[in-house]
């Protein structure tokens, strides 16, 4: 494993970069849960509407391999 030179060549390692943006789906998400609004994301090739026709407790998250 290569060790990075310093602390800011971390931050924009391609799995930091993968954790913020999975952070901030997350974030939205449980917001427009919390709200009571619908969500669209793309899973398994198709767009899908969480909330309406998808229960948000259902499937993965839009993070995890969709």
């Amino acid at each position: 494993m290569i060790e990075p030179k310093d602390e800011r060549e971390d931050l924009t390692s391609t799995a930091s970069i993968q954790r913020a943006l999975e952070n901030a789906v997350d974030k939205a998400l449980e917001r427009k849960r919390r709200l009571g609004q619908y969500a669209v994301v793309y899973r398994n090739g198709r767009t899908v509407r969480l909330g309406i026709d998808l229960p948000w407790d259902q499937g993965s998250s839009p993070g995890e391999g969709s």
